[in-house]
């Protein structure tokens, strides 16, 4: 069997899908539980048995090998997860008790990581740029994240960090961040924190939507936010680009959302970017929410 299997674990949800193969990627199977992460550990262990169950007696055979989507990250060198915001997974050997209570192999990299190689296998940058090398997947939402693909396959790294350029040093004025540095990418280009922005100079709160929609009705302190975003956005992605020159990058998350990112943000990329040129093209996403578990299904081919 060529198919492919992948779970997406999610902070609501466990999502199962089957797709028939890397070079076809057609549907076979899609489904999902809630992941209840307040029960604990062991109970969200069990709501991924459920969906697995569920994948074999549809598909009626156990696969050999699964891939699985994560928040947070596996450590390569002591195998537990880290960095997960469903914190009944940090400092838990995830894929060893999975492995175990699944009794198949597992492949597994963070949601970004599996963002990044759904849209390179079969999303935005396979079919703008079905010959792209090297992929480059960007979330920009609650948090910042990234994924880099190259040749097809996830470059988790070493530690596990690979693609995370929400927490390299951006400016100052982004402040604290949870990580234990000042003015990391994510404290200055996650939705929250332009929201925080936007709430410091104007004395109003409002969701970022909102916000774009007073920079297009002439606010001064939603365009003094949005110029903040298209201004710090081509500034970070600068390094990712001066260091990884990908092919293609795909922007995700609620703030890829915002068009100026297209606009005036590829007008800073171009500023701080070492070359008299920018050539990099960067591409809103193709599969919305569906890049989760179609990146895992990925990981196991």
């Amino acid at each position: 069997m060529d198919n492919l299997w992948g779970i997406d674990l999610g902070g609501t949800k466990v999502e199962g899908a089957v797709l028939k193969s890397a070079s076809d990627p057609q549907v076979l199977f899609r489904d999902r539980l809630p992941t209840e992460g307040h029960k604990g550990y062991d109970h969200v262990m069990g709501q991924i048995k459920k969906v697995v169950d569920k994948m074999e007696a549809t598909l009626g055979y156990k696969p050999a090998k699964i891939g699985i989507a994560t928040p947070g990250t596996l450590d390569p060198g002591q195998g537990l997860m880290k960095n997960s915001n469903s914190t009944s997974l940090n400092g838990k050997p995830l894929k060893s008790d999975l492995e175990k209570l699944l009794g198949i192999e597992l492949f597994m990299a963070n949601d970004a990581n599996c963002f990044a190689l759904a849209e390179a296998s079969m999303g935005a940058a396979k079919e703008k740029y079905p010959h792209a090398k090297v992929v480059f997947g960007v979330i920009m939402g609650t948090g910042v994240g990234g994924g880099v693909v190259v040749d097809g396959r996830v470059i988790n790294g070493l530690q596990g960090i690979g693609g995370e350029w929400g927490h390299n040093f951006l400016d100052e004025s982004g402040g604290p961040c949870y990580c234990g540095k000042t003015g990391c990418v994510e404290k200055v280009l996650a939705g929250p924190a332009l929201e925080r922005y936007y709430a410091s100079i104007s004395g109003q709160s409002k969701n970022l939507k909102d916000v774009y929609d007073l920079y297009r009705s002439g606010d001064s302190f939603a365009i003094q936010t949005m110029n903040r975003l298209t201004h710090f956005f081509g500034l970070a992605l600068s390094v990712v680009v001066n260091i990884l020159d990908p092919d293609v990058i795909v922007i995700g998350g609620g703030v890829g959302n915002i068009d100026l990112i297209y606009s005036e943000g590829m007008k800073s990329l171009e500023k701080y970017v070492f070359n008299h040129r920018l050539d990099t093209p960067v591409l809103k996403p193709k599969l919305g929410d569906s890049a989760g578990v179609f990146g895992a299904a990925f990981l196991a081919n």
